[in-house]
C-alpha cells in the first residue's frame, strides 16, 4: 500500500500542471501514505480538518450546494473543449502549443475529474450537510497497530 500511495502522489505531481486528476491523485495518495507513516499522518490531520470544515461550508445551504455543483460541472464540461479540438482563435496571442495543451487525454481526464468532483459534492451534501459535524466524518486519524507493524 505504501508503494501505491507513492505512485499516486508522484503521478499526481506529474499530472498537476495539466487539466485533470493531478490534485485528485495527490489527495488519494497522501492518506494511503498516512496509514503507514506517522509523519504523513501528522501532516494530513490538520489538512483534513480544514478541508472538511470548508467542504461543510460549501454545502451548508442549498444555494451554496447548487453553486458548488454548477462550478464543478462547468470545469468538467470544459474538458469537452479539449475533446472537440477547436482551431486556435485569431485573438489567441500566445504560441500555438499553448492552445489546449495535453490533447485528447487532457480532455478525458478533465471530464472524468468533473464527474468525480460532482460525486464528491453530492457526498458532501449527504455527509456534511446542515446539522452534521465535519469531525464525525474524520474519524480518529490515528495509525492502527497493524499499520505501524507493516510500516516497520
Amino acid at each position: 500500500m505504501v508503494g501505491l500511495g507513492w505512485l499516486l502522489v508522484v503521478g499526481g505531481v506529474v499530472l498537476y500542471p495539466l487539466p485533470g486528476p493531478g490534485l485528485l491523485l495527490i489527495a488519494l495518495g497522501v492518506p494511503l501514505l498516512a496509514r503507514y507513516d506517522e509523519r504523513a499522518a501528522r501532516w494530513l490531520r490538520p489538512a483534513q480538518r480544514r478541508a472538511l470544515r470548508e467542504t461543510a461550508r460549501a454545502v451548508e445551504t442549498w444555494p451554496r450546494t447548487l453553486v458548488s455543483a454548477l462550478v464543478t460541472a462547468l470545469v468538467g464540461l470544459a474538458g469537452v473543449l479539449w475533446l472537440l479540438e477547436p482551431a486556435q482563435p485569431a485573438w489567441w496571442g500566445l504560441p500555438a502549443w499553448t492552445w489546449l495543451p495535453g490533447g485528447w487525454w487532457a480532455g478525458v481526464s478533465q471530464v472524468a475529474s468533473g464527474v468525480v468532483c460532482l460525486a464528491l459534492v453530492a457526498w458532501a451534501r449527504v455527509v456534511l450537510g446542515p446539522g452534521r459535524t465535519p469531525a464525525s466524518a474524520l474519524g480518529s486519524g490515528e495509525l492502527s497497530e497493524e499499520s505501524r507493524r507493516s510500516a516497520a
